[in-house]
């Protein structure tokens, strides 16, 4: 199983954006170091629950700071902008990388931003649906055109020109629901999965859709991601709890419209219903000791799956210290448990981009 690393660069009490955005290249520079093989930055408007409003700007950036590490966002919101404007940022993106772009796209789920792009959310599955097939030809075709319902793209051709000729794309689909993992893997994109269903109740998504998988490219990846704390002993797990808790409060909120929003701060309060401190470890969180956090990822892999995951490792108020030392140790503590997988589609990944260069 690969690793990586998802940042939405949040902060519960709003602290100033040139204190967390120093922050997100600590992070990025400790990913690169200890191994991990991509890092993704959310999308995400108008509150503190991301700082990441131009993820393809910021990583601009953190290109200039890292030399191997993949970069990409997770995800595009694509409703949200115009396919060729994305298109460009990415092709420039890949050229000051020198060829470490990954492409995460999906719908966004926050009607609050959405409600101040005059827009509703899920309105036009057909711009949607072509939105990411223009993204498609725009950066795996020298020169490209489009005819649609939607869109009527005239001969085009991106300046710059991306590095790769193929770079991965990635999609959020919905695991329970065949349609969405088709139009992944009848694409050729990457699956993101996965994210909010308890550990318990996984959908396999390889062994729910045999003939999907047997007709895809062999070498798609299926991805989740979930908060990871490697604690050094129960109480510092029990403190990133509470930390995971502001996090996931804010998020149901936010995805249900049912978040009170004050100057732009999410005021994460408990909803009926959330799970208990133990249903969280043992459901929805890789969170306690190394052994703990293994257990927990091995769960998420048999019952997914997947064979990449994403560590967010910042959430909620935890501090920049705690989060680089939980980083260090699931490098040295958990990392090896899944070692030669990881080294062998860390090497598959390298030789396929090799020969898309």
């Amino acid at each position: 199983m690969q690793f990586g690393t998802f940042m939405t660069m949040q902060s519960p009490d709003a602290a100033p954006a040139h204190e967390i955005y120093s922050r997100a290249v600590d992070v990025a520079q400790m990913a690169e170091h200890i191994g991990l093989t991509k890092l993704w930055l959310a999308e995400h408007h108008f509150t503190n629950y991301a700082y990441t409003s131009r993820p393809l700007v910021l990583l601009s950036h953190i290109a200039a700071k890292t030399r191997r590490i993949r970069l990409g966002p997770a995800i595009v919101p694509i409703p949200l902008h115009h396919p060729l404007i994305v298109a460009e940022e990415l092709a420039t993106l890949d050229v000051l990388s020198r060829g470490r772009v990954e492409v995460g796209l999906g719908k966004g789920y926050q009607q609050y931003q959405y409600d101040r792009f005059g827009m509703t959310k899920g309105e036009d599955e057909t711009r949607y649906i072509e939105s990411i097939e223009i993204l498609q030809r725009a950066l795996h075709t020298p020169t490209f055109s489009y005819q649609g319902e939607r869109f009527d793209i005239a001969p085009t051709r991106l300046y710059p020109q991306p590095i790769q000729r193929r770079a991965p794309f990635w999609l959020v689909v919905n695991s329970g629901r065949r349609e969405s993992v088709a139009q992944a893997t009848q694409a050729g994109m990457h699956l993101f999965t996965g994210v909010l269903e308890p550990i318990s109740r996984l959908t396999n998504v390889r062994a729910a859709h045999p003939d999907l998988f047997a007709a895809a490219d062999p070498g798609l990846l299926v991805g989740t991601q979930r908060p990871v704390y490697v604690a050094e002993n129960e109480a510092d797990a029990r403190d990133a709890l509470r930390a995971a808790r502001w996090n996931g409060r804010a998020t149901v909120r936010l995805r249900y419209d049912a978040a009170q929003v004050q100057d732009g701060i999410v005021h994460a309060e408990p909803f009926p219903g959330e799970p208990s401190d133990e249903q969280m470890l043992r459901d929805y969180v890789v969170i306690g000791t190394p052994d703990q956090c293994i257990r927990q990822l091995e769960r998420i892999r048999d019952g997914l799956g997947c064979d990449y995951f994403s560590a967010s490792f910042w959430f909620g108020d935890l501090s920049h210290e705690r989060v680089l030392a939980s980083m260090e140790r699931f490098a040295r503590d958990v990392m090896p448990a899944f070692s030669r997988g990881a080294r062998d589609e860390a090497s598959a990944q390298t030789a396929q981009t090799a020969m898309a260069c």
